[in-house]
C-alpha cells in the first residue's frame, strides 16, 4: 500500500481505473434516483414530496464529505508537503461544490410545501449556503 504513495504509480493505477470506477458510480447513481424517485411509496403526512429526501440526504452528506476530504487533504500537503494530497483537494473541490448546491436546490423544493416558502435562514442552510 505504501507504494501508491509514489505519485507516478497512483497516477499510473488512477488514470487505469477512472472509466471503470465512474461507469460503475454512474450506473450505481442512476438505479438509487430511479428506486427513490420511483418505487419507494409516498409518506402519509408529506406525500410525495418526500421523495425529494432521497436525493437530497445523500447529496448534504456527499457535500459535506467534498468539504471535509478538501481540508484533510490540505491539512496533509501543508504539513507534510505530500503531492498527492493537493491532487486529491482539488479533485474533491468540484464534486463537493456540485453536491453541496444539489443539497440546496433540493432542500428548497422540500422547503416550499413543508415550510411555505423556499429559504429560511436556519444555521444548517446558511452553513451549507456559505460553503458553496
Amino acid at each position: 500500500m505504501h507504494g501508491f504513495a509514489n505519485p507516478a504509480r497512483f497516477l499510473r493505477l488512477a488514470r487505469w481505473l477512472t472509466v471503470p470506477l465512474l461507469a460503475g458510480g454512474a450506473g450505481v447513481t442512476t438505479a438509487a434516483l430511479a428506486w427513490g424517485l420511483l418505487v419507494a411509496p409516498a409518506e402519509g403526512l408529506q406525500g410525495e414530496t418526500v421523495r425529494i429526501m432521497y436525493v437530497h440526504v445523500p447529496a448534504a452528506w456527499l457535500g459535506m464529505g467534498g468539504w471535509t476530504a478538501i481540508a484533510v487533504a490540505s491539512f496533509i500537503e501543508l504539513v507534510w508537503r505530500h503531492p498527492l494530497a493537493g491532487i486529491a483537494a482539488r479533485a474533491a473541490a468540484v464534486p463537493g461544490a456540485l453536491y453541496t448546491a444539489i443539497c440546496l436546490v433540493t432542500g428548497s423544493l422540500w422547503g416550499r410545501p413543508a415550510w411555505g416558502t423556499w429559504w429560511v435562514w436556519d444555521g444548517r442552510l446558511t452553513s451549507m449556503l456559505v460553503l458553496l
